[in-house]
This record gives C-alpha cells, structure tokens and sequence, in this order.
C-alpha cells in the first residue's frame, strides 16, 4: 500500500469511525434489543425471547390506531408543505416581484427557528384563555374559543398547523432552485405557440420540478413521519388521553415513560421498514432520478 492510499485512510477513518458509532452501531444494537425482554425489571439481566415483542406490537390494537394517525399526519402536512411551498416559489420567482430578498428572508424564518422554540411558542398561542389565536378568533370572528389542547382532534389539528408553518420553507428553497433552473427559452417559445399559464405549468414546470421535488417530498415524508419534536412539545407528550400520538411519539413514551425497551426497539424497527418502503416505492413511482428530456 502507497503512501497515496495510506493518506486517504487516514482522512476517512475519522469519518468512518465517527459514522459506526453514531449509526451502525446503535442500529444494531436497536436490533439485538428488539428480540430481547429489556425493560425496567429486566435492565441488567436481559434476554433474547425471540419474535415476542414483534407479536405485541402488531396484536395490539393501538399500533393500527397511531399508525393511522401517523399516516393522516404525514400525507396532510407533506401535502400542504409542497402546495404552500411550490406556489410561494413560483410567487418570489416572479421578475416583476419587488423586494425578493426581504420576502424570501421572511419566508425561511420559520424553517431557520429551532423546532423546540417553534413548538412551545405555538402551543402559547394555542392557549385556550389568553392565546393568540382564541383571541383572534373571538375578536375577529366573533365565535366562540376553541379548546385547542383538551381535545383529541383540536389538539391534533394545532400539532398539523404548527407543523406546516414550519416545514414549507424548505419546499418553497428546493421548489424555487428548480425553478431558477428551467431555461426561460421554453417559456418563450410556448409564448410564441400561443399556450396558456396553465399549459406552461403544466407542460414545462412540473415536467423539471419533479426530479427536484421528488427527492425533496421523500425527505419531508420521512422527516414528517419522525417528527417527535411538533407532536411531544404542542400537545405535551400525547395528551389529552395518549390520543394524540403518533408511532414515533409511542416509541419515546414506551421507551423513556413506560421503560418498555424491548417492545420500542422492536417497535421502531417497524417504522423503518415502513419508511423504506415508502421511500423507495415513492422514488420510483415518481420517476425521480430519470432526466426530464
């Protein structure tokens, strides 16, 4: 071996070593626990018992409940994150718009805010007695407060709106990047054929945003699914009634309240699976990595 590759195993090792600890190392181990008994009575003296915490979490019914709400979760804000994102894109990416910069500042805000900030501040404003948002909807449109956070739905719902402010800044960078990348030629020969902005959109636009986008709503599902942070913080841990989960969310209560381990390992193992079926089945029903001429 030359000094050449001596020097690249040298840069890499870290990097290497730095990723088997982080990743492979608590993946298998996540494994290794969810054949095995591990709970609070059994910390220290835990055992492989096979298949059995897998049989809980699919002969439980609760599974199917959250894994539903995870589902309705993940489609109703990756939906919104693309619609508010794309059309906020094709907004600022607009030669007649003044003030891009101070728009697009404006716009990323709450992609740039750390999640837990965005979080708590949301679920103040939720607050049923002096939040913001009862107090609009009772100055403003003369109805009645809403219990946000003592409802199963309401509390669901504030959990989904907190969540879409926060992710469709990232949509609205990826979709105007493809955006800035489609030659305005075409544009300026569909003008010439005489077609309608719909047309364009329709015929031009989505044709060259889909290999950017595609990837990017794999992320946002994959991101969305795992999103312990909006549900934990608004709707404090769950409540009311453990009626606001969702898989992710059960996992930590399972593992760091109910000290469960065996049953969140398995448990989690399940979500990624879930996720990699999604993932790849999405990438290749949208076509992402194929060119788009």
């Amino acid at each position: 071996m030359n000094r050449k590759n001596l020097l690249i195993i040298a840069f890499l090792l870290p990097a290497v070593l730095i990723m088997f600890g982080v990743i492979v190392y608590p993946f298998i181990y996540n494994i290794i626990l969810s054949f095995s008994n591990m709970s609070l009575r059994h910390f220290r003296d835990w055992k492989i018992i096979g298949l059995r915490q897998y049989v809980k979490v699919f002969s439980e019914n609760t599974f199917y409940v959250v894994f539903l709400k995870t589902i309705i979760w993940t489609f109703v804000n990756v939906t919104f994150h693309v619609v508010i994102g794309v059309f906020l894109a094709l907004i600022l990416n607009r030669k007649s718009l003044k003030f891009k910069q101070i728009f697009r500042t404006l716009l990323i805000l709450p992609w740039a805010i750390p999640q837990v900030i965005t979080a708590l501040t949301w679920r103040s404003m939720f607050n049923y007695e002096y939040g913001a948002i009862n107090i609009f909807i009772a100055k403003y449109l003369n109805m009645s407060p809403v219990e946000w956070l003592l409802r199963p739905f309401e509390a669901f719902t504030a959990c989904i709106i907190t969540n879409i402010w926060l992710g469709f800044p990232f949509m609205m960078v990826v979709a105007l990047g493809g955006l800035q990348s489609i030659p305005n030629e075409l544009y300026e020969a569909a003008d010439i054929d005489g077609a309608s902005a719909w047309q364009k959109f329709k015929n031009i636009t989505v044709p060259f945003l889909r290999p950017v986008m595609a990837p990017a709503i794999t992320l946002g599902i994959i991101w969305t699914f795992n999103n312990l942070n909006i549900v934990w913080l608004v709707s404090n841990g769950g409540e009311p009634s453990d009626q606001t989960h969702i898989l992710v969310s059960y996992v930590y209560k399972a593992a760091f309240n109910l000290y469960r381990y065996g049953y969140a390992a398995a448990l989690s193992v399940v979500i990624f699976f879930i996720l990699l079926v999604i993932g790849i089945y999405f990438l290749k029903k949208t076509r992402a990595v194929e060119s788009v001429y």
